[in-house]
């Protein structure tokens, strides 16, 4: 008989309460525990796990690595899928191994030169991946040429950090004064060129950005699945455009993701994503850590979650193919219980943990992109 696998995800997404469910469910009927830890006590992931803490605050990074060190040798965790502090944690991996957990990430060198994503852009482009133009912007001047240069291409301008994830900080530039007409219905990404210009210039100290192109849809974000011998064993596109999506093995996007994973050493999980310049593909961002969406694969027959830590394991699943493409879908919201207990929760040797108590109205939170539903 197998042994039960344990298994810790730290401070991740809401939307990986589904990561946790397929873990369960996996198709060699193994016992899969599962551990979480976040710093906010109504994540729902916490809820969703076999034990659950609530992280410290304002950890360095080097100070986590051995908070996650303690609680790999304490909880007996055979994969550890980190997502905060990734590059310091992945960074130490001999210190994990010795203490018998594998991690699911990627290499240092993979981390970091997607960490940032001019560096990422450089990087790519080296290797005959077709990326957008853009610049690297730190003033008010440099913004200023670089959107004159990108209009006059005919493009419009749009930026966002060097360095962050999940669309946050991103803004698409318009020179229309700001009226009430933008006051009315729901908050945009629209953000007036002036106002952008005469914050940077009162800023004291200079931001990091890139501004390139706004490029179009389809959004292509092609689901990776790389041994530590740089194979890739799975690859599977997810489409977006609008509310509707869908699946692809069109080698026009997973032959660059391939490229990326492969070359980069991005092992185990990672998402590679694209969209479109004029009538071709061009990168847009590269996730080392298993995508929110990561889940909806299951809608073709694949449970990439529980391949992964095989993979860790030193289980080998060989190259998964999807034996089928699911139907077009849309995501919608659910509730998903929050606990009602003050953590850490706990399972205790021999018994079984009880599910955590729906929470009263009002107290259920929605997993973001949660449910697939076909259209």
């Amino acid at each position: 008989m197998l042994s039960r696998v344990r298994v810790w995800l730290n401070r991740t997404y809401a939307e990986n309460v589904f990561f946790m469910d397929q873990l369960r469910r996996n198709p060699s009927d193994r016992a899969v525990e599962i551990h979480a830890t976040h710093g906010d006590p109504d994540s729902p992931v916490l809820a969703a796990a076999d034990t659950a803490e609530l992280e410290p605050d304002g950890l360095s990074p080097a100070a986590y690595v051995e908070y996650a060190l303690d609680q790999c040798a304490r909880r007996g965790i055979d994969v550890f899928v980190p997502r905060l502090h990734q590059a310091a944690i992945v960074a130490h991996r001999a210190e994990f191994t010795a203490a018998g957990t594998a991690l699911l990430a990627p290499t240092p060198q993979a981390v970091a030169v997607f960490e940032d994503k001019a560096t990422a852009y450089e990087a790519v482009r080296s290797v005959g991946v077709p990326v957008p133009p853009w610049w690297r912007v730190r003033t008010a001047d440099e913004l200023l040429d670089a959107v004159e240069e990108l209009e006059d291409a005919g493009h419009r301008a749009c930026f966002k950090p060097a360095a962050g994830a999940g669309g946050v900080g991103f803004r698409m530039i318009t020179r229309s004064p700001f009226s009430l007409a933008g006051l009315a219905g729901f908050p945009g990404p629209y953000v007036q060129l002036d106002l952008v210009v005469e914050a940077l210039r009162q800023a004291e100290e200079p931001v990091d950005w890139l501004v390139m192109p706004r490029l179009e849809q389809p959004e292509v974000s092609v689901d990776c699945l790389t041994g530590t011998d740089n194979r890739v064993r799975l690859a599977v596109g997810r489409t977006k455009n609008g509310r509707r999506r869908g699946f692809t093995l069109d080698e026009r996007w997973l032959a660059p993701a391939r490229l990326v994973a492969e070359g980069f050493g991005l092992h185990h999980l990672s998402n590679v994503q694209f969209r479109m310049l004029g009538d071709r593909p061009v990168l847009l961002d590269v996730n080392t850590r298993p995508a929110g969406g990561l889940h909806q694969l299951s809608l073709c027959g694949v449970n990439a979650p529980w391949a992964a830590v095989q993979l860790a394991l030193g289980e080998d699943p060989g190259v998964i193919e999807p034996p089928f493409l699911g139907q077009d879908y849309t995501v919608v919201s659910g509730p998903r219980p929050l606990l009602t207990a003050s953590l850490p929760q706990q399972r205790v040797a021999g018994e079984v943990l009880l599910p955590a108590v729906p929470a009263p109205q009002g107290r259920a939170e929605t997993a973001g992109a949660a449910q697939a539903l076909p259209l």
